[in-house]
């Protein structure tokens, strides 16, 4: 038996294509969940998703869907992320704010574990990251800077 410890994890946004990815990722990483709790918009609470071979029913997520969450992941925008994310920080949880809802706010960390790792602990409860390429970009540019230094980039999209 392992003595690591396991988390009450939420999917906030469970439903919709990032979400998928969020459950496909916790469970090709195995990560140590002790419960999972489903959560999306009222329009498609009741949705049945797999994971780890159990059928999970999907939850309306309300600002009390938190109560023994340890780390909240949201991806159900900015808005959702606005609204529920004090509310999760209030019951304990760490939230990963995988919007853009958090990215600018000058008391949360923007993370890029390859990157900046350093700065999790900074946290107040909501740790951001920037948007996908971005993360790409600078996982790529990280080992550039270490080596060699980069003054400056200047990207068009």
């Amino acid at each position: 038996m392992s003595n690591q410890k396991s988390f009450n994890v939420a999917v906030v946004g469970a439903t919709g294509a990032v979400g998928e990815q969020i459950l496909k990722l916790l469970d090709s990483r195995n990560f140590p969940i002790k419960e999972l709790k489903l959560l999306s918009s009222a329009r498609s609470a009741g949705t049945k998703l797999a994971f780890k071979g159990q059928e999970l029913t999907v939850e309306e997520a309300t600002p009390d869907s938190f109560k023994g969450i340890e780390i909240a992941l949201f991806s159900a925008g900015g808005d959702v992320t606005k609204a529920l994310a004090p509310h999760a920080v209030e019951h304990g949880a760490i939230c990963i704010d995988n919007t853009n809802a958090y990215r600018m706010d000058e008391n949360t960390p923007l993370v890029v574990p390859e990157v900046n790792i350093e700065k999790v602990s900074e946290h107040k409860g909501i740790i951001a990251n920037p948007n996908c390429s971005t993360i790409q970009m600078v996982a790529a540019l990280k080992p550039l800077q270490d080596r060699y230094g980069i003054s400056r980039i200047i990207v068009s999209t």
